[in-house]
């Protein structure tokens, strides 16, 4: 395999392939009970079929950040590589509908070997547009939070998004340290001094029972809970409890009976010392997304750019499946999602558990494809499933790409989102074990460093920075 390591999805918009949303016939309602395949088709074998469910968290790629600009090189265990594809922009084409647009391409990275890019996309909205909403906010007043700007980054985000949010929100205010305290039950936007003095009295003490905070605020979420509104509930903390539960089953244990009420959760990570995996999968497994934020820059994007068009759903348990053409592949690997795989018997089970997106989002799986030598047709087909937010009526998308409709050479003639892709992903693996795609830290250094030219977006400029201070740190 050209990765030598196992390893592995936000807002977007790339129509480098120019390709269209699919049309009705491969876009429709499906039913909830899997079909029997026709006499005439074979079952493809388990090990052809990758199964995941769909992921938007950014938080590892922005928190690696923050530690290579501090010197440091990352832990391991919080390098997930499908966070770090999926915190830069994609240009995917938008579906006309609440669905997804399918996009499918790949290029050669030698004559046997290649990469495989799944895309999918949901149609953006206005946040003028968008039905109101009702946002419980939980956030963390504990000890660990005084680091010097902690706190106050969560402060100004929260006063920044109320002069935000439109007339019809309403939102509610929860604290807690040693135990939780409601601040500010649900209150419409119209009461919004009450809101910023519910803010201001926010400040630091005691320990860190984020089980406690987590509770009361789904408990306020459910008690105020508006049918025709965006239920949402927003964790702001640095994730280091040590108070109460602190596996995160436990604590969605104490939740699952308000989470199933369609109330989703945004966990927001802030601090230098950062609990990592509570937060992940808090997010993961509570039907929501992971950031991260360490500067006042980062928290404006999500709290002002981001979060008021996108508080609303296009898709639950939003999940993709690519079955590969065993003829041509001889082998492949999914790069990242190893939080969010599934058994392939669970893409249509509509009980198990997907990701939620939502509007805008673009998500981004790479594979690694080892093909047979002068194989042609098919490659592999990929299918994305998931349910209306409202009436949970499943439907599907696919989408097939063959052998030679893969780009030659991946640095010369594949699109250059795709590039991008191949150099954060790498970069991510390599961070965790230091190789990736057979390329060390130079290699992708120029690559980085070129694309930004041709690319024009900062972010990818700063992509090729962080490869140098990793070179340093390293």
């Amino acid at each position: 395999m050209l990765l030598l390591a196992a390893c592995g999805g936000g807002p977007g918009g790339s129509g480098d392939s120019g390709e269209r949303a699919p049309s009705s016939e491969h876009r429709q309602p499906v039913p909830t009970a899997k079909p029997s395949p026709r006499k005439s088709e074979k079952a493809p074998a388990e090990t052809q079929i990758s199964t995941f469910a769909l992921d938007v968290d950014t938080a590892s790629y922005a928190y690696t950040r923050r530690t290579l600009q501090e010197g440091r090189w990352p832990e391991p265990g919080q390098i997930r590589p499908e966070e770090f594809v999926n915190s830069f922009r994609q240009d995917y084409v938008e579906p006309p509908d609440d669905g997804f647009t399918v996009h499918l391409d790949g290029a050669r990275m030698t004559r046997d070997e290649a990469v495989l890019r799944v895309g999918l996309q949901t149609r953006g909205s206005a946040a003028a547009s968008r039905r109101p909403a009702n946002l419980t906010f939980v956030v963390d007043v504990s000890g660990s939070m005084a680091e010097t700007g902690r706190l106050d980054l969560v402060k100004q985000a929260l006063h920044t998004l109320l002069d935000q949010l439109a007339p019809g929100d309403q939102v509610s205010i929860v604290s807690f340290s040693d135990e939780a305290r409601l601040l500010a039950s649900m209150t419409p936007l119209a009461a919004r001094a009450d809101l910023h003095r519910a803010v201001d009295e926010l400040t630091v003490q005691g320990g860190t029972d984020l089980e406690s905070g987590l509770v009361a605020g789904y408990q306020e979420a459910a008690k105020a809970f508006r049918p025709a509104a965006t239920n949402r509930v927003i964790l702001l903390s640095d994730g280091l409890a040590n108070q109460g539960s602190t596996a995160w089953q436990t604590i969605l244990d104490r939740v699952k009976e308000h989470a199933g009420r369609q109330i989703a959760l945004l966990t927001v990570g802030v601090g230098r010392e950062y609990g990592d995996e509570l937060m992940e999968q808090l997010a993961d497994n509570g039907d929501g997304a992971a950031v991260y934020v360490s500067s006042q820059e980062e928290a404006d994007k999500v709290f002002v750019k981001q979060l008021p068009a996108t508080i609303e759903l296009r898709a639950r348990d939003a999940k993709a499946q690519v079955v590969f053409n065993p003829s041509v592949v001889e082998s492949f690997q999914l790069i990242g999602y190893e939080n969010r795989a599934l058994k392939a018997e669970e893409f249509r089970d509509d009980s198990r558990d997907g990701g939620e997106i939502g509007p805008g989002h673009s998500v981004t799986a790479l594979y690694s494809v080892r093909l047979k030598p002068g194989a042609t047709g098919q490659l592999a087909q990929t299918t994305v499933r998931w349910q209306d937010p409202d009436t949970r009526r499943p439907a599907e998308a696919s989408k097939s790409l063959d052998a030679g409709a893969l780009a030659e050479s991946v640095w010369s003639d594949a699109p250059l989102r795709l590039q991008v892709n191949v150099v954060a992903a790498a970069f991510a693996v390599y961070l965790r074990d230091r190789e990736a795609f057979g390329l060390d830290l130079p290699t992708l250094g120029e690559h980085a460093r070129r694309l930004a030219g041709t690319a024009e977006d900062p972010m990818v400029t700063e992509l090729a920075g962080l490869i140098d201070r990793a070179g340093d740190a390293g």
